[in-house]
Formats: structure tokens, C-alpha cells, sequence
């Protein structure tokens, strides 16, 4: 099978989905805003923890394309819209967290940044796996690509594979991001106007939750 993918039989596909990834990943939505949150708020470590909650989370999203499920949720009403209620109230919900921060103390000389209260790794895994997790708009661009990207005649074997690339792909990149932000002068440029910046991001996942609503509201 690996010899098939690089003799160039699945290479075109694998090409297709890598880059409807990257662009997918790359664009902002609640994972982009939730890590870079923790970033400036708590620090690359922590953020990186968040980024391997949302790798893993795109398992999810890839065993139930996989599996067919993807299709039965796009076209089950019901299930739909109460995915888009569960989604929309954890938005709010991470939104009023990050709303409702308290200032930071901030030493912008050679003293290191103390950002309190520590966040475990086991509790920024879980906000970004949930994060990831309950974004439905990963949930139809897993659909969108698992029925016009990826054959339905491709192997399992296979699809598992691009599935642990997705997987893989996404934590490289939101951990990159993460170093970026959190291990550079941007952090400290950032936590030096104060607790604004958790406020913007609180103010974009509330957007995005008020989006899902009215995505519930407007379907049949």
C-alpha cells in the first residue's frame, strides 16, 4: 500500500486533501482563537497542550467520515441542530471565560512573566479537543472531503493514513503558532495593553457561537 501511495496512486488525492487542509486549518475559527488565547495568556507550553487537544479532536471528525456518519448527521435534522446547541453553548461559554478576565500583571523587563492561575496540561487538552471536537464547521469540511476529495473506493488502510497527517498537520501548525505568539516579543507586546486582548478573543467566539445559532435557527 505504501508503495502504491508513492508509485503515485493515491499521490493526486493525498495532494488534494493536504491542501484543502491547510487552508481549511489556517483560516480563523474557534481553534485559531482559543490558541492564541492560551499563548498570550498562559504561554507556549500550555497552548501547545491545547494544540494536541485539537490534533486529536480531528480524529473524531475523521472516524465518523470514515465510518459514514458524517452523512447520517448533515441529513438528520434533528442531530444536526442539536450539535449546532451544544457547539454554539460551549462557544458562549469559552467566550464568557475569556470576556471576563481579570488584568494580567505584566513585568516587561528581564524578569520573567508570571501568568497566573497555572492551567494543567490535562485541562488545555480538553478545552482544545472539545474546541475541536464540537466545531461544526469541521464537521462539514470533513464531510465535503470524505465524499468529493477522498474515493470512496480508496482503502481504509489508507484513509486512516491521511487521517493521522490531518491529525499530525493540524497540531504542527497550532503548535507553531503557539511558539510564535507564546515564546516571542508579541506575547509581551500583547500582555502589555492588558486583558483587551482575552476580551477580543472572548468577542470572536461569541460571534462564532451567535453564527451557529443562527445557522439553528435557519435550518429546516
Amino acid at each position: 500500500m505504501f508503495e502504491e501511495l508513492i508509485a503515485g496512486r493515491y499521490f493526486a488525492e493525498f495532494l488534494a486533501m493536504a491542501i484543502a487542509h491547510a487552508l481549511a486549518v489556517m483560516s480563523p475559527g474557534p481553534d485559531f482563537a482559543v490558541v492564541s488565547r492560551y499563548s498570550v495568556r498562559h504561554g507556549a507550553r500550555t497552548a501547545i497542550w491545547v494544540s494536541a487537544g485539537i490534533g486529536i479532536g480531528i480524529l473524531i471528525h475523521v472516524t465518523y467520515s470514515i465510518l459514514g456518519l458524517a452523512l447520517i448527521i448533515n441529513q438528520t435534522p434533528w442531530l444536526y441542530q442539536l450539535l449546532l446547541l451544544v457547539a454554539s453553548a460551549y462557544f458562549f461559554w469559552l467566550g464568557w471565560n475569556a470576556i471576563r478576565s481579570a488584568p494580567i500583571p505584566v513585568n516587561t523587563g528581564d524578569v520573567k512573566i508570571e501568568i497566573l492561575p497555572v492551567v494543567s496540561p490535562a485541562r488545555a487538552f480538553t478545552v482544545g479537543f472539545l474546541t475541536n471536537g464540537l466545531n461544526i464547521k469541521a464537521t462539514m469540511f470533513f464531510l465535503a472531503l470524505f465524499t468529493s476529495i477522498i474515493s470512496v473506493q480508496t482503502p481504509l488502510v489508507v484513509k486512516a493514513g491521511y487521517g493521522a497527517y490531518l491529525a499530525l498537520a493540524t497540531f504542527i501548525w497550532f503548535a507553531s503558532l503557539s511558539l510564535m505568539i507564546g515564546k516571542t516579543r508579541i506575547r509581551s507586546i500583547l500582555l502589555s495593553h492588558g486583558y483587551w486582548f482575552d476580551r477580543v478573543m472572548g468577542v470572536v467566539l461569541w460571534l462564532l457561537a451567535i453564527h451557529l445559532l443562527w445557522q439553528w435557527w435557519q435550518h429546516p
